[in-house]
Parts: C-alpha cells; sequence; structure tokens
C-alpha cells in the first residue's frame, strides 16, 4: 500500500475504495513480532490453566504488553459453553425482547435518525442495566480479575456495552477515537476495556485496529462530533497522524483484548458475506473514577444529559 492510500482512510474518506484500504493495512514490524510471542508464554500448557474458576491468569509478558503497547490480546478467556451462554443473551438484545431506553439502542455510524432495519453498527448501552440477571456473569468475573491484576485492587465496574455488525455492512466503520474522549477527565483515568470477540473477529468482517503506543501521549488528540453534535449522534471522530502505524486485532471467539483509555482505535466495515462480528465490551475503573463519574451525572447512558455530554474530554 502507498501512503496515498493509507492516508485516504486515515482521513476518514466514505467512499467504498477507501475504506476497503483498512483491510490491506501492513501487519509486519517489531510490535506485531511481540504480539506473537504471546504463542510461547511459558507456565501456561492449556487454557484450562488459565482459567482458575471466577479467574484467568495473565503472565508477566501480558502486562508488559499492556504497559508498553496500551493493549493486549488475552486467548480463551471464556470456554465455548461459556459464551455460548452469553451468546443467547447478546442475541435477545438484538432481537429487541430486552426493552432498552432511548438513545442506548442506536447505530454508532450514524446520526439518530437512522431506522433501526438499516443499523451497521448496532450498539447498545448498559445491557446489565436493562437485563439486571446479567450482573456478575462469568465475563464480568474474570475481566474483574484481569483488571486487577494489570491496574489494583480498587478497581470496579463502570459500564458495559454490546455492539454487532451484521454481515454485508462495508460502512459498518467506527471511526478513529480514544476512549476517554468520551468520558469526564477524573484525576484518575485508569482504565481496563474489554474487548470480547462473540464471534472470530477478523480484518474481512471489522475488527479491531490499534495504534501502539498512543496512549503514552501526553494530550489526547482532537475529536469531534461526526454528525455535528452529540444531539444528533453519540459518535465522536479524530485522525490518525502522519506516524501513526494501525495494527489489527484479529481475535477468535472467546477471547478478548484489553486496552488503556488513551489509546487510538478503530474498526473498518463488514465486508463478510455470512459473518457477524458481535463484541461484548466491559470496563473497568477505580473506585473513586467510577463514584466522580456519577457524581456528574454521567452513567455511559447515551440518553444521559447534552449539557454532561458535552462536558467530556476535558480536564475539571
Amino acid at each position: 500500500m502507498n501512503s496515498t492510500e493509507v492516508r485516504s482512510y486515515r482521513n476518514r474518506s466514505t467512499d467504498a475504495s477507501t475504506r476497503r484500504t483498512l483491510h490491506v493495512l501492513n501487519c509486519s514490524g517489531p510490535f506485531i513480532r511481540s504480539q506473537n510471542q504471546l504463542e510461547s508464554i511459558p507456565n501456561f500448557t492449556s487454557m484450562a490453566d488459565r482459567r482458575k474458576g471466577d479467574e484467568y491468569i495473565i503472565s508477566r509478558e501480558e502486562m508488559e504488553l499492556y504497559k508498553q503497547n496500551g493493549y493486549v490480546h488475552l486467548k480463551g478467556v471464556l470456554s465455548e459453553e461459556e459464551i455460548n451462554d452469553l451468546e443467547k443473551e447478546f442475541m435477545a438484545f438484538i432481537r429487541r425482547e430486552v426493552e432498552v431506553e432511548g438513545r442506548d439502542f442506536c447505530d454508532m455510524s450514524a446520526d439518530y435518525s437512522k431506522p433501526i432495519e438499516s443499523f451497521s453498527i448496532i450498539n447498545i448501552m448498559l445491557p446489565s442495566r436493562y437485563k439486571p440477571s446479567l450482573k456478575n456473569n462469568i465475563y464480568e468475573k474474570r475481566a474483574a480479575s484481569i483488571s486487577k491484576q494489570l491496574l489494583g485492587p480498587d478497581m470496579a465496574l463502570d459500564y458495559d456495552q454490546l455492539l454487532a455488525k451484521p454481515p454485508n455492512k462495508p460502512d459498518a466503520i467506527f471511526h478513529w477515537h480514544q476512549d476517554l474522549a468520551y468520558w469526564p477527565v477524573t484525576k484518575d483515568t485508569r482504565t481496563a476495556s474489554f474487548w470480547l470477540a462473540i464471534d472470530n473477529s477478523t480484518i474481512e468482517n471489522g475488527c479491531l485496529h490499534f495504534v501502539p503506543g498512543s496512549h503514552l501521549e501526553p494530550d489526547l488528540r482532537d475529536h469531534g462530533s461526526l454528525h455535528g453534535n452529540r444531539d444528533k449522534s453519540h459518535t465522536l471522530s479524530s485522525n490518525l497522524s502522519e506516524k501513526d502505524m494501525p495494527k489489527p486485532a484479529e481475535l477468535s471467539r472467546g477471547d478478548v483484548t484489553v486496552h488503556h483509555e488513551r489509546i487510538l482505535h478503530g474498526s473498518g466495515g463488514n465486508y463478510s458475506n455470512s459473518s457477524w462480528r458481535r463484541a461484548w465490551v466491559i470496563a473497568f475503573r477505580s473506585q473513586e473514577t467510577v463514584k466522580e463519574e456519577r457524581r456528574r451525572g454521567f452513567t455511559h447512558s447515551h440518553n444521559d444529559p447534552l449539557e454532561v455530554l458535552n462536558a467530556v474530554g476535558k480536564q475539571s
């Protein structure tokens, strides 16, 4: 790929040929080699050695990858039986069998006027609020265990979210962003954001891409509302710089990525004719940060007051 092709995607052109450039991003280089070293991490002979009841044990190497690159790929966090159970819950939301209030059921690729039957990125905020029996599920418990290994014992569940790209949705582009730009900036911003693959997540069906090391920048990138203002659409968008080298994070069903609140990431459209790309997101932040968010009236609901949503991404 030449530099012009790469830049066309980075500048978020909406024509189909440009969107397809995400699919052929160069995957070589030292970062990918360091990720592949996870194949030979010692001490774990099987996934069963890592899954210990409600816990999932991570290695020192994985802790270091999270620290250096801003994210880490953890394999087999859930077994096939465990993910089958969660998939049934997931699809109950997709079929609208669980009532979700207002803008908490939306399309992250479009404004709020888009009809549900045409959604490209189905986004469901706070599923455990709308179905309380989901609280303390096995995924949440394992994620809690991992968050404490990465960031300390004071981590608490902040929010959960479901994301789904149906097949044949090339416009299902989740634009480049940093999560912290969507949230109030508090004194302690530590976050472990979990992205669980319900399906095999591939470049073809719109897997995540990360910019390794971007979490180390001192300031957030500039973000703007994708559709004019936060009352029309929740989606924010940023740009890549000339030096940024995004890397794809292809996952198998049951794998997770865990990422930092400041890492720049996004995902491309779903060009598959048959495969969904479904993900279950859970974020853990410090107990004090969660309390401070709620004190400000911020709950991660898209129905939060507009003045609260417009105050995100700013140091108070």
